[in-house]
């Protein structure tokens, strides 16, 4: 009888490409997804084995239906701030065999170079009260690996991606794809913090965060251990501008940090602190840990570039996003326009 598995926000950039990864394992897969204004209704597949579910998992009574069934493996790709993990996470433990939670590289301190799995978090370590006691996604995040660390059985996985990109997440410093590839398709420049521009940042392709996901789940070696999701490939993110320019044109206008999240955060501290406690970290990921577990080798995991030219490539023309009608995004073109830059 083939194993059974449960996917908790199966239509997400790393989703959409372990879904069939998963397939071809044989398991029988319930992959649970919200349909929002990126991804279409009714989603089916071809593989008699995947079952798309359309659901808002995240409200209770669907949530705690969900888990009154067993599985033997979890993937879960949803997002629980603090109040939200004492709820949902025994939930899913006491559900499956093995659970895998997703937290983030964003969890990491930021000192030691080349991160590993016992760098020291923000959460232990950081001298910003604040930022200490406040819910930030790399506070929360790392919460929840407190928490599965007190669970009386050891069936849980944490797994720590590096930025992940894929069709939908065009990344360049802390913007998302409406900020990148769509301002680049829609003849727009667009605007990037100095302060980031020699440091080091790590982008992994999604269908490779995806492969070393499913090669983690039902592994022995896996249980009750932390992963980093990543390749080792680095660059500056003046080169990884570059790369934009040079595949889709994307001009990019280096202006100070303050003018940088006046334009795209407006006085909300999450992005402040995801630029000044991420981005300006010097991300150079040691992924020994995870390959030696997998089996994979740096050597198949796709180039930087290629990957961003492959994803970007099919970004559809007719995209909504290439409007670029958001508040943000005509705070951005006014700034601009002030120095004569379309």
């Amino acid at each position: 009888m083939s194993k059974t598995v449960l996917v908790l926000g199966a239509t997400g950039a790393m989703g959409k490409y372990l879904i069939p990864q998963l397939a071809e394992h044989g398991y029988d897969i319930t992959a649970v997804y919200r349909e929002d204004s990126l991804t279409a209704k009714g989603i089916t597949s071809d593989a008699p084995n995947v079952h798309y579910v359309e659901m808002d998992v995240m409200e209770p009574e669907n949530y705690a239906s969900v888990m009154s069934k067993h599985y033997d493996g979890m993937v879960d790709f949803m997002i629980y701030n603090t109040s939200r993990l004492p709820y949902y996470l025994p939930q899913a433990l006491a559900a499956t065999d093995h659970y895998i939670y997703f937290s983030s590289y964003r969890v990491y301190d930021g000192k030691d170079v080349p991160v590993h799995e016992y760098s020291r978090r923000l959460m232990d370590s950081t001298e910003n009260i604040w930022l200490k006691h406040s819910d930030d996604y790399s506070i929360y995040k790392a919460r929840g690996e407190e928490m599965l660390k007190v669970y009386p059985r050891k069936n849980w996985t944490v797994v720590r991606p590096s930025i992940t990109y894929s069709l939908q997440r065009n990344q360049l410093v802390t913007l998302e794809v409406a900020n990148t590839t769509a301002r680049a398709l829609a003849g727009r420049s667009t605007i990037l913090p100095i302060q980031a521009k020699d440091v080091q940042g790590t982008m992994t392709w999604a269908g490779d965060a995806a492969r070393m996901l499913a090669a983690l789940l039902f592994n022995e070696l896996a249980l009750g251990e932390a992963y980093s999701l990543s390749t080792a490939e680095h660059h500056t993110w003046g080169e990884i501008a570059e790369m934009y320019h040079d595949i889709c044109g994307l001009n990019s206008v280096w202006v100070d940090e303050e003018d940088y999240l006046q334009v795209w955060a407006k006085g909300y501290i999450g992005a402040r602190w995801q630029l000044e406690y991420d981005r300006l970290f010097n991300r150079v990921m040691d992924n020994s840990k995870v390959l030696a577990a997998t089996g994979i080798s740096q050597e198949s995991l796709r180039p930087l570039y290629d990957g961003l030219a492959y994803e970007i490539g099919r970004f559809p023309k007719d995209s909504p996003l290439i409007a670029c009608d958001s508040p943000m995004a005509f705070r951005a073109n006014e700034f601009l326009a002030k120095r004569g830059i379309r």
